[in-house]
């Protein structure tokens, strides 16, 4: 098993995630990878992952119906979500909001196809006390096989 250089799942969605409709992309997806990305804020975790995983099913990433690509979209986006909450995935029970933007990849990493599909999701924004201006930057990464 061989990971490509060129087919980083997890960089190109942390690029996705930190760029904006005015960035152009340097970079072209490997074919038959799908994308979504998107913006949430919320003080409910709840709602980053519902938003997360809506965004991901009605752009195709994953299936609607079945459990095993919402089962690994939903480790993705926890193991993101751990890294944007330093490890303690509460935001406002400890009275933390988040405004982030994120980025879902689906595809196969791998030089060798039978090594299947995987999918990374990446945060990015801002994160503090629910007083504007009370926030800094955050980022979270997580990747999980399909």
């Amino acid at each position: 098993m061989v990971l490509a250089l060129e087919r980083r799942i997890g960089k190109y969605a942390v690029l996705l995630s930190m760029s904006t409709e005015k960035d152009e992309f340097i970079f072209t997806l490997p074919e038959h990878w799908g994308t979504c990305v998107g913006k949430v804020g919320s003080m409910d975790s709840q709602k980053v992952v519902a938003a997360i995983e809506t965004a991901a099913k009605r752009e195709g990433i994953i299936k609607s119906d079945g459990y095993r690509e919402t089962h690994a979209l939903y480790h993705a986006i926890m193991d993101a979500l751990s890294g944007v909450t330093r490890g303690q995935v509460q935001l406002g029970s400890v009275m933390r909001t988040v405004g982030l933007r994120f980025a879902v990849v689906r595809g196969n990493p791998y030089e060798e196809v039978e090594e299947g599909d995987w999918i990374a999701v990446a945060l990015y924004g801002t994160i503090g006390a629910p007083v504007r201006g009370s926030e800094h930057e955050t980022i979270g990464l997580g990747i999980n096989h399909i």
